[in-house]
């Protein structure tokens, strides 16, 4: 997977453009086999997750070709409605396929998918939303085995069971193609689900109360192929955000839309970092002595990110006081502590759930090793404050999330190099 050496230290400064979203690329993708026409993606980030949806995507029969944050694709040979999970295409992403097959094909097999070891992501919430529009399960045993009733799909009044973004986007592709008008109820409302959602509708389809927890979708015959822009990736822009917080620097972040980070904007006053909002950019500035915060508990959007949760974690070892962290989404997601204890970082774990935070810790450097994509980005941002030489293992997780990083943290003053 290779590995970063890091220099801390550096005070980062100047701006930076982040990629697209690697969250609204992903389903965005599976979307296109909806369209009858070719599609243009501008905007996409060169990372890892995208190559192996676009691997996936060619072996259903989809002609797809990427180049200089473009992807072109070419639906209309899609044949197969079969998606092997095994070897290079294990990823977790790739359950957002089954909607857009059962919509247009009226079935769909998967093996069960792969991805980061972030605690049990059951494929429940998807196929109770699937059958409220009329769709049987076969099998969800050995493998997702899914087809539609005979009389297609249906426009429901679908209830989610839970605040899933992926199943969200599944129901809502599956939806826009389904006969009658549906409405999801308990719909995930994160700036990529309202990314997919704008991207269906320039190609046709009629979604409304995007960025809400209900939405309309009317369904229609057919998607038109067209041009669309990734929006930004926030969670991106935070961990830059947090970057120029840690190393008291000044940068500012372009190419987002700052709003989609409101909660974390608000955790940056509580600890005492100041920032300036701008139409699609923010300023994170020079700061006095950081103060410990009361919680930072992850929930689902608006609500803190749990995708920041873990770089958010390391700017709390640095203020003063203790600071408590409580991820309500996943159980697995405060092991990289234990990574920050090597580097001198002291904390309580309570339980999978919840830790508390000591600060101000001075880290050093050591050898330490990302456990996933995020946690990877954490590591790095210790890094970039921690005394002496950094050197993190497994960077092929980062590389999985996040577009030229490296190169990004170069150009504001960082000393970081891929070996």
């Amino acid at each position: 997977m290779g590995k970063y050496i890091v220099q801390g230290g550096r005070k980062l400064k100047g701006s930076v453009t982040v990629s697209g979203s690697k969250n609204a690329a992903l389903p965005i993708l599976c979307a296109t086999i909806l369209a009858k026409e070719p599609v243009i993606l501008k905007n996409v980030p060169d990372i890892a997750d995208i190559h192996a949806m676009i691997s996936i995507l060619k072996t259903i029969g989809t002609k797809v070709e990427f180049k200089d944050g473009v992807i072109t694709v070419d639906p209309k040979n899609v044949k197969s409605t079969y998606v092997s999970n095994d070897g290079k295409h294990c990823m977790r992403a790739s359950i957002l396929l089954l909607g857009p097959l059962l919509a247009r094909f009226g079935k769909a097999e998967m093996e069960f998918p792969g991805g980061c070891i972030l605690g049990k992501r059951p494929v429940d919430t998807h196929l109770s939303a699937f059958m409220g529009l009329g769709v049987q399960v076969v099998d969800d045993q050995k493998n997702i085995e899914l087809k539609v009733a005979s009389k297609g799909l249906k426009g429901a009044d679908i209830v989610m069971s839970e605040l899933s973004v992926t199943a969200t986007e599944n129901v809502i592709m599956a939806a826009v193609l389904a006969e009658g008008t549906s409405i999801i109820r308990l719909a995930a409302a994160e700036p990529h689900v309202q990314d997919l959602c704008n991207f269906l509708n320039s190609l046709g389809a009629k979604i409304s109360g995007i960025g809400t927890h209900e939405l309309l979708v009317k369904g229609v015959k057919s998607l038109k192929g067209g041009e669309y822009s990734i929006t930004g990736d926030y969670l991106e822009a935070g961990t830059f955000a947090i970057a120029a917080a840690l190393t008291n620097g000044e940068v500012e972040i372009k190419g987002i839309d700052p709003h989609h980070l409101d909660s974390f904007w608000q955790k940056f006053s509580e600890l005492g970092v100041p920032y300036e909002l701008k139409k699609n950019s923010a300023i994170v500035k020079p700061h006095g002595k950081l103060k410990a915060i009361t919680q930072l508990r992850t929930a689902v959007h608006p609500s803190f990110p749990t995708d920041l949760q873990a770089p958010f974690a390391v700017l709390l070892t640095q203020a003063d006081g203790k600071s408590k962290v409580f991820e309500t989404l996943f159980d697995g997601r405060l092991n990289y502590l234990f990574e920050l204890e090597k580097m001198g970082a002291k904390f309580e774990i309570l339980n999978p759930h919840q830790a508390i935070i000591s600060g101000k810790q001075n880290l050093r450097g050591v050898h330490i090793s990302s456990w996933d994509i995020r946690a990877g980005a954490a590591m790095v941002l210790a890094a970039l404050v921690a005394e002496g030489e950094t050197e993190i293992n497994n960077i092929g997780f980062i590389d999985r999330g996040y577009d030229n990083l490296e190169q990004k943290l170069k150009k504001l003053g960082a000393t970081i190099e891929r070996k």
